[in-house]
């Protein structure tokens, strides 16, 4: 059986409004173009899987529980667009944590591949026809680690990418520009 092609994205920054360590679903807000360039993807035979270190778990500021109850409201919202996302991965470590049990080095947080390889692996997914798409450096370097096309999300509030180099193979302004470079 052939394998598929996926397109990871990064939440914050990428698909939804960057709110520091965002811990209610009522700060929920999709990006402008968001919709539509996962739209694109979809339309052209992309699975769709989230890939996310959430670091607030091990700094104490909500639990997974909060977390999930913020994840279901995204999906809700892209099902009321018509989206369905494949999948949602997290990493809730840091080695600066206050939880103890989060408290740690681990092989999920981005820039480390795991997430995306644990994605592949479980949906069947072949990595070098796959993307990844986020708004920082450690997105893009786990797109390199994992052996995707890495996209990087230029986010001018929060990147400036006349001081700083990257290693993305692509850069664009939203999802969409992204998704109309793919499909």
């Amino acid at each position: 059986m052939k394998k598929r092609k996926a397109v990871f994205l990064d939440r914050d920054g990428t698909l939804v409004v960057h709110i520091p360590f965002l811990s209610s679903p009522e700060q929920l807000r999709l990006l402008p173009n968001a919709v539509e360039g996962i739209r694109l993807f979809k339309k052209s035979g992309y699975a769709i899987i989230i890939v996310t270190n959430q670091s607030g778990v091990a700094r104490g500021y909500f639990n997974e529980a909060q977390l999930t109850i913020v994840h279901n409201k995204l999906l809700t919202m892209l099902e009321w667009e018509g989206i369905c996302i494949d999948d949602i991965y997290y990493c809730p470590h840091h080695l600066e944590g206050v939880v103890e049990e989060y408290r740690r080095v681990c092989d999920c947080r981005k820039p480390k591949p795991k997430m995306l390889l644990d994605a592949a692996r479980y949906h069947d997914i072949d990595l070098t026809k796959s993307l990844m798409i986020g708004d920082s450096e450690c997105d893009v370097l786990a797109g390199k680690n994992a052996g995707c096309t890495s996209v990087l999300i230029r986010d001018t509030a929060r990147n400036d990418l006349s001081i700083t180099p990257t290693s993305a193979d692509y850069i664009v302004e939203n999802l969409l520009e992204a998704a109309k470079l793919f499909t």
